[in-house]
């Protein structure tokens, strides 16, 4: 099959189950290092090169959303998956199990935190980590570029998306890439109207929208257990519940979310001026330890909020942060998903999305460069890369068993 059949191949026709969803972003978030591109890879090679669920179109059209609204990106493209293989209740499941294993790891690293003043010696792990996050994200750029970029134009905008990232960088950039995108592919590769069709297979958007009418009923208490479920019972005694003060956690949180542009590291500073110099719920030294957790906990950085929320009113305080700061860009994800559905239709939809999918790809490839950046100086991190990459490309390795086994290489070898 060609890459022009392959972008059109029909997914899974038959809707997958709440159960299933939630166990295949539980296993992904539990091996989910070294910040939100590892995440998307990690997704993309469960969703789509494994399991066919969705096309390589739809999680580049996710992907495209998820970086021009507010909110993390990982989580808003998780939220984005779920919402597209089984309605609203899919996206609070999904969203909800890929935060989880964060929220219980991380409560446990404040816990020590807490009593014991240090965080847990991990840094020869995470040497490990580091090149094997590389490859996952480089594995990505292959399987995603191979169906995306169909000619030259394609890839002269991944190559210009890929520099103006590496060389200049930040949210604004990735806005001007996206717009600048979609107007060069509507110039490019508009068609006439009668020919319009959508890109995305017939099935694919079928299935989600019927199924989000049959769950809809459902969503709410989803979004319920996504409020209120994963707290260990083990630290019942920080369970104090002062309903005035975990409200305020809850909307200082949600309404932050709501204007994060740009990423986890991009808002760290909004945070850091509300929470430290303005509420003054945390030290300044507590706030920069809680972002340090987050760099070597599974899952979303911003998980760290549950720090935060744990120091002000205890695990409920802990909930009410990390429900705060992912929920509301959720919401707006799913609602903007649905639009995004109604309007691919049009013909100069189609052509923008063909012009901003290999751009994506491109600013995946950054990605690669930014994180390679960070991997420790030495022959054995080129070694892991390289390891890492055929055990993907060639072996088909699933990508949640390339970190522990990187993390233990890291552990004993660096």
């Amino acid at each position: 099959m060609d890459a022009k059949q392959g972008e059109h191949q029909v997914v899974a026709a038959v809707p997958i189950s709440l159960g299933s969803l939630f166990w295949i972003f539980f296993r992904i978030a539990w091996t989910s290092f070294g910040g939100f591109m590892t995440m998307i890879s990690v997704v993309q090679d469960a969703v789509v090169d494994r399991r066919k669920l969705l096309t390589q179109h739809d999680m580049l059209d996710g992907l495209s959303l998820a970086s021009i609204l507010p909110g993390p990106v990982a989580v808003n493209v998780v939220a984005y998956v779920g919402y597209r293989l089984r309605g609203a209740s899919g996206a609070f499941v999904a969203a909800f199990a890929s935060i989880l294993p964060a929220f219980v790891i991380f409560l446990g690293f404040s816990l020590a935190y807490f009593r014991w003043g240090h965080i847990p010696a991990v840094g020869k792990v995470f040497m490990g980590f580091v090149p094997a996050v590389t490859a996952i994200i480089a594995g990505a750029v292959w399987n995603m570029g191979r169906k995306s970029i169909l000619g030259a134009r394609e890839a002269l905008l991944a190559i210009a998306a890929a520099l103006a990232l590496v060389f200049i960088g930040g949210f604004f950039s990735t806005l001007a890439i996206i717009v600048v995108a979609g107007v060069v592919g509507w110039l490019w590769f508009r068609e006439p109207a009668a020919t319009s069709a959508p890109l995305a297979p017939a099935g694919a958007k079928a299935d989600p929208s019927g199924d989000a009418g049959k769950t809809r009923a459902s969503s709410g208490s989803a979004a319920h257990l996504f409020l209120v479920a994963g707290a260990p019972s083990a630290i019942g005694p920080l369970a104090s519940f002062d309903p005035s003060l975990v409200g305020k956690v809850f909307v200082t949180f949600a309404g932050m979310s709501l204007f994060l542009f740009g990423g986890a590291y991009v808002f760290i500073p909004l945070i850091q001026e509300i929470v430290v110099d303005g509420n003054h719920w945390v030290t300044h030294q507590e706030f920069v330890d809680a972002v340090a957790m987050g760099q070597v906990t599974p899952g979303p950085v911003l998980v760290s909020a549950a720090f935060i929320g744990l120091k002000v009113a205890g695990l409920a305080g802990a909930i009410a942060a990390t429900a705060g700061i992912f929920i509301p860009s959720a919401i707006v994800m799913i609602l903007c998903s649905r639009l995004l559905d109604r309007i691919k239709k049009s013909a100069i939809v189609k052509s923008a999305l063909r012009g901003i999918r290999p751009a994506v790809v491109g600013m995946i490839a950054a990605a690669v460069v930014s994180v390679a950046k960070t991997a420790a100086p030495v022959w054995l991190s080129v070694a892991v890369v390289a390891a890492k990459l055929i055990a993907l490309l060639r072996f088909r390795v699933e990508a949640v068993w390339i970190i522990p086994a990187a993390g233990a290489v890291g552990f004993f070898a660096f």
